[in-house]
């Protein structure tokens, strides 16, 4: 059953494509264009939605450690060379394309952080509607902290199509969560009570009826586009942060000058790297540390000598830090004594609210 919903789908996603390929591009047919594209996405969540039900929802991913990160690129990327070197995991290596069939995992250890990594099979052109099983494969992307984009040096043109792959699936690299409200309503029409995008109240109207709600009150306090306000109303849409590592620069000469273009471009973080030749891999590590905005500090109990280290997110607090070890303690938690960036002396007593930094040592004070 599932099957056959999944195809008429599909062949309905093949005439709105088509419809929308031969539709010019001007004031006249604006209209007909939004609510083209609004369908479009639409569609597409459906498909999704059937191949889920029909195939499983994809990898199952077991996640460990302080944090995990997945590489995504297209096959022969370098992306299982790399994994065995941040990680010592004996993946399989070739020449060739389709190696990874499978999430391949490990662990990288930086900073006191254990970093789980997931190699990912080599997304493909057309992955959002399935080709080389590509659904599966995104389906485990969600569980990450940070995405690593691995990009062959010699074709980096394939970095705009992961990332077009990505957000034909709402998932949004480096973006922050619009803030939307959407009150559906059973009358009405489509009222707009708060607009700071730059889209038009009308365009705003269209796009929801295009997406086949007629009644509805919405609140946009955020600068969207139509592709984002589209993609946030047709399905739940994803936010996450990513780095680029620009592979195998030993077979360019000119390889600074294409970080920069990358850079300037996409407006992310670019290391050049050689994974087989193992080029930069220190500055890759603390690329991907510093991607996860967490922090390492160290406890040391009262009478000890000892440093026990504790991952924390960017911004953590004493009562963080406290409530990690466990919850009652920060019910009996007095105050502490921090050494190291976050204060401006040794041994300085601190309360619960106090910010700390990369490698502080602290020591909880109860009541």
């Amino acid at each position: 059953m599932e099957s056959i919903k999944k195809a008429a789908l599909e062949e309905k996603l093949g005439e709105l494509k088509a419809e929308y390929s031969k539709t010019k591009d001007n004031k006249k047919t604006n209209k007909h264009i939004r609510i083209l594209r609004a369908k479009i996405a639409k569609v597409k969540r459906e498909i999704i939605v059937a191949s889920k039900r029909q195939h499983g929802e994809g990898f199952f991913v077991k996640k460990s450690g302080d944090a995990t990160i997945a590489l995504v690129g297209f096959p022969n990327a370098g992306k299982s060379s790399l994994i065995n070197t941040l990680t010592n995991t004996n993946s399989k290596i070739a020449s060739y394309a389709f190696t990874t069939t499978s999430i391949i995992s490990g662990m990288m250890i930086y900073k006191d952080a254990h970093i789980q990594i997931f190699d990912l099979p080599g997304l493909i052109e057309n992955a959002h509607i399935g080709a080389g099983g590509g659904r599966t494969v995104i389906s485990a992307i969600l569980n990450v902290d940070l995405i690593l984009f691995i990009i062959d040096i010699n074709y980096t043109a394939q970095l705009k199509q992961l990332i077009s792959e990505l957000s034909a699936l709402n998932i949004f690299i480096n973006k922050k969560k619009p803030e939307i409200l959407i009150k559906k309503e059973l009358t009405g029409g489509i009222k707009v009570e708060v607009n700071k995008s730059n889209i038009s109240e009308r365009d705003i109207q269209e796009i929801f009826i295009g997406l086949g709600i007629y009644n509805a009150i919405v609140s946009i306090w955020d600068n969207v586009n139509e592709d984002e306000l589209i993609s946030y109303i047709s399905g739940k849409s994803y936010y996450l942060n990513a780095i680029i590592a620009l592979n195998k620069i030993d077979t360019q000469a000119n390889y600074k000058s294409i970080v920069n273009e990358l850079e300037n471009e996409y407006k992310m973080k670019v290391i050049p790297i050689s994974a087989i030749n193992k080029i930069n891999l220190d500055k890759l590590k603390e690329a991907i540390y510093n991607g996860l905005n967490i922090i390492t500090i160290y406890l040391k109990p009262k009478r000890e000598d000892k440093l026990d280290p504790m991952i924390l997110k960017n911004g953590a607090t004493i009562k963080d830090a406290a409530r990690k070890v466990h919850t009652t303690l920060v019910d009996e938690l007095k105050c502490a004594y921090v050494n190291g960036k976050s204060v401006k002396f040794a041994n300085q007593r601190v309360g619960a609210g106090h910010i700390l930094a990369e490698g502080d040592i602290v020591t909880f004070v109860t009541a």
